[in-house]
């Protein structure tokens, strides 16, 4: 599967300026005013993988594939945009069609008029409002909707258990639900059941840590997009100059946190020495859906999976050599993959 995380804020946030930093190219416009982007602009980054460079670097294939994750950047939200403030009808649409939310929050100065405040915690709480009245106006239709299918009473049923807690400030995302509710939730494509993560952009000279601290309650990731998106213009040897050796970038943080959020692992196929390839899976997934991602026809005529783990696969070299000293094992359909494994499907004809 890919992961997909929308970059949300309220105007002149720098989402655009991050979008551009995180893709390392210049790809969106990033004027200071506000609804600069209008539609989204979407870009897809390889994920930094020191596993999958080891393997390659043992196979030597002639490609090496990374997972992938696309960013997309959402135009800015402005207060009232549940009622189509600001464009904010459509803005909300493009929310619905990623896996996660950024929401980008400013806390810097700027000459620039802008909705909103200088506080990241106020901004915060204007963003999630807005979702959490859009989702309301979807789960009152619901509720209003008159039905004697057996599946749509059970779908009212949840309305009705999750409006109250939005009417209180809680997002879907934080309610606890049974399992057949939490498939259920996905029929209503509620903006605030999406897992979300958030991100504090701050001025080049400011203390990261000292941020941290102030604004734990949002768990955040502390960064200067403005800083980040001069760094990608760089060589490596200024870069090198310029960083820590221990500097870990805002994608790597972001691509931490969003494997977190989605409870992701990451499995590896070789194909002889074409090709070298990194799957993100959801955690508890089965060989057979690993199977299914790789290839419909894996699952279809699926035998069995071969599976070493990443470690003892280094240890010994190589396949051959992994699977000669028995650290290869034969799988069935009902295995859980586990965050390292590196699979070869046998399938029939």
């Amino acid at each position: 599967m890919s992961l997909s995380i929308g970059i949300v804020g309220l105007p002149n946030a720098g989402k655009s300026t991050l979008f551009n930093a995180l893709l390392g190219r210049q790809v969106a416009k990033a004027e200071s005013y506000p609804f600069c982007t209008i539609e989204p602009n979407t870009g897809v980054v390889e994920v930094p993988d020191k596993r999958l460079d080891k393997i390659a670097e043992i196979v030597e294939p002639k490609k090496k594939v990374p997972a992938a994750i696309k960013f997309v950047d959402i135009a800015g939200l402005v207060k009232g945009a549940h009622q189509g403030a600001g464009l904010g009808n459509k803005f909300l649409s493009h929310i619905r069609e990623v896996d996660a939310v950024l929401y980008l929050l400013r806390d810097f100065e700027s000459s620039v008029a802008r909705a909103g405040s200088i506080s990241p915690s106020v901004d915060f709480e204007v963003l999630q409002t807005e979702l959490i009245l859009k989702d309301l106006e979807t789960l009152q239709k619901v509720v209003k909707k008159k039905t004697k299918d057996d599946d749509d009473k059970k779908r009212k049923k949840l309305a009705e258990k999750l409006v109250p807690g939005l009417e209180k400030g809680a997002l879907a995302v934080d309610i606890e639900l049974s399992d057949e509710e939490e498939k259920l939730i996905d029929d209503f494509f509620l903006l605030t059941a999406k897992p979300h993560m958030e991100v504090i952009n701050v001025e080049e000279e400011s203390d990261f840590d000292k941020k941290e601290k102030e604004f734990k309650h949002l768990n955040p990731i502390i960064t200067s997009a403005k800083f980040e998106a001069d760094l990608v213009k760089l060589s490596e040897e200024e870069k090198e100059e310029i960083l820590k050796s221990d500097y870990q970038s805002t994608l790597d943080k972001i691509i931490t946190r969003g494997y977190k959020l989605l409870d992701l692992i990451t499995f590896y196929t070789i194909k002889g020495g074409k090709e070298a390839r990194a799957w993100p899976i959801r955690k508890g997934s089965t060989a057979l859906t690993a199977a299914d991602l790789v290839h419909s026809d894996f699952a279809e005529k699926f035998i069995r999976a071969e599976v070493v783990n990443y470690q003892k696969f280094v240890d010994q070299g190589g396949w051959l050599a992994a699977k000669n000293a028995g650290k290869v094992i034969t799988e069935g359909k009902e295995y859980r993959v586990i965050d390292g494994d590196i699979v070869e499907f046998k399938i029939g004809q």
